[in-house]
């Protein structure tokens, strides 16, 4: 499943597709006709992501950061990669990056003093969450990053371990957010008890306002 972003100002007229981490030292990338390519020769020269240059052209992502694609510009960035020479075809998760989470269970690490794993339901499913802060307990409502979210400072949540544990996601504080101006406070974001699962940080910041 790939993940899009669009930024005009910091980046210009690219769609960015990515559907995972890659190593930065050993990609190789192809273009042709406003496609470039980027493979990942550690795996397996997988395509790792897909830049479609003046994407206005075809159609006006609506957003900045993780964008959400429609069925209909799905096709339409598909039929530009074909047109391209590329046999690719994406298919692309439309599912909001920064969502309400409910922390079902919270357990030390048992190879850290300061780092905890959680069992955080983020509306539909649970992931594996490992976090560090310090306010960070069970029966909670947190902010959650899944897998793909772009923070405000670019840097793009992915799974990983921390040490030799899994975790799907990140747990944030406004801080990373950058909503200090509703709260900053050290650790990380404790939300009201009313906040249901999945909702998306868009309805939970208008709540606040």
């Amino acid at each position: 499943m790939w993940i899009a972003f669009y930024n005009e100002q910091g980046v210009g007229d690219v769609l960015m597709l990515t559907r995972g981490k890659a190593d930065e030292n050993h990609l190789s990338t192809e273009s042709n006709n406003g496609v470039t390519i980027v493979r990942d020769s550690t795996q397996d020269n997988q395509v790792m992501s897909i830049n479609l240059f003046n994407i206005s052209e075809t159609f006006k992502p609506n957003g900045n950061g993780n964008v959400d694609l429609t069925e209909e510009q799905v096709s339409q960035v598909n039929d530009k990669i074909k047109e391209a020479g590329f046999d690719i075809e994406v298919e692309v998760d439309s599912k909001p990056k920064f969502v309400v989470g409910y922390v079902e269970s919270c357990k030390k690490h048992e190879d850290s003093d300061h780092l905890s794993v959680t069992q955080t339901n983020v509306g539909g499913e649970v992931l594996q969450i490992v976090c560090g802060a310090d306010n960070i307990a069970e029966d909670m409502n947190v902010l959650v990053a899944r897998p793909g979210a772009a923070m405000p400072n670019g840097m793009i949540i992915w799974p990983g371990e921390l040490r030799g544990v899994e975790s799907f996601g990140m747990i944030c504080s406004t801080r990373e957010l950058g909503l200090s101006d509703i709260e900053d406070l050290p650790g990380i974001w404790e939300l009201k008890d009313s906040f249901e699962p999945g909702m998306s940080l868009e309805e939970v910041v208008a709540s606040y306002k």
